[in-house]
């Protein structure tokens, strides 16, 4: 049997494409390639993507530092408000006080100011030499009689007696009032303590076209006496009040006529002050 070399035509090689490619080293060049760039890029987009996501979790995870600084920013303004707001004027809060205490007839030490209820005069810090100024001037001018210093816990009251300050039933000072009251706002001018005018009457009714109750006379007259000390005198107004009580703030009975003349008077209380 002769010996031949069998050859191999490459017809059991990609039947379906109708091209023999396995004696083809172009073609078999290319394929190789395309699978080696395939493989390649593949590789790199997967490389790619793993790395975009590490980089955005990194930046994710830091982003809070961004909110947390603007929490701390607008808390520092929170609190710097709060504190402006809070800060106590501690004058201001001693006007307000001494304003109630006007209004309701007694003052109370306030706590926490370290103050002390005291009353001025020049400048002694006592009650006592108020006091003995006053009275000094009364002796002097012959007032006693009516003119009476009390001492209680809303502080000095002068009481004048309405009969050398009024006409009955009227509420025009006297030229004896403007006398008495001008020699006692010298030392009214000297001291810093809030001043409170009181108008009381007898239980007398009376009943005319200026006056159509024992309110408006009591009033009336309070309002005349403040109005002399700061007109005339030069008492500040912000330190004056002014209260009318008619005949329902009695000192002695209104059964005997003694006792009406002692209801009817003005009352000039220089207030206790702090400190």
């Amino acid at each position: 049997m002769p010996l031949g070399r069998k050859t191999y035509d490459g017809s059991l090689v990609r039947r379906g494409t109708g091209d023999s490619e396995w004696g083809n080293p172009i073609a078999n060049k290319i394929a190789v390639n395309e699978s080696v760039t395939t493989k390649r890029t593949k590789n790199v987009k997967s490389r790619l993507k793993t790395d975009d996501t590490f980089f955005q979790e990194e930046h994710d995870k830091d982003r809070y530092l961004i909110t947390y600084a603007d929490l701390i920013t607008l808390l520092l303004g929170l609190f710097i408000i709060l504190y402006t707001i809070s800060n106590i004027d501690a004058g201001k809060y001693k006007e307000v006080m001494n304003a109630f205490g006007s209004v309701f007839s007694t003052q109370k030490s306030v706590q926490g100011l370290g103050s002390k209820n005291q009353l001025f005069s020049g400048n002694a810090n006592s009650s006592r030499t108020l006091h003995e100024t006053l009275q000094s001037v009364i002796d002097e001018y012959n007032y006693g009689e009516n003119v009476q210093l009390i001492e209680n816990e809303r502080g000095i009251t002068i009481r004048i007696l309405d009969n050398i300050l009024f006409n009955t039933g009227e509420a025009e000072l006297n030229p004896d009032s403007k006398s008495i009251l001008s020699k006692l706002a010298k030392v009214l001018r000297t001291i810093p303590n809030d001043i409170r005018i009181e108008g009381h009457t007898d239980n007398v009714p009376i009943n005319t076209d200026k006056y159509p109750s024992n309110w408006h006379l009591s009033v009336a007259r309070a309002t005349n006496t403040a109005y002399y000390l700061m007109n005339t005198e030069g008492l500040m107004p912000e330190r004056v009040t002014i209260v009318g009580y008619a005949e329902y703030k009695p000192i002695a009975s209104n059964d005997t006529a003694e006792g009406r003349a002692q209801n009817r008077r003005v009352d000039i209380i220089i207030l206790k002050r702090y400190n």
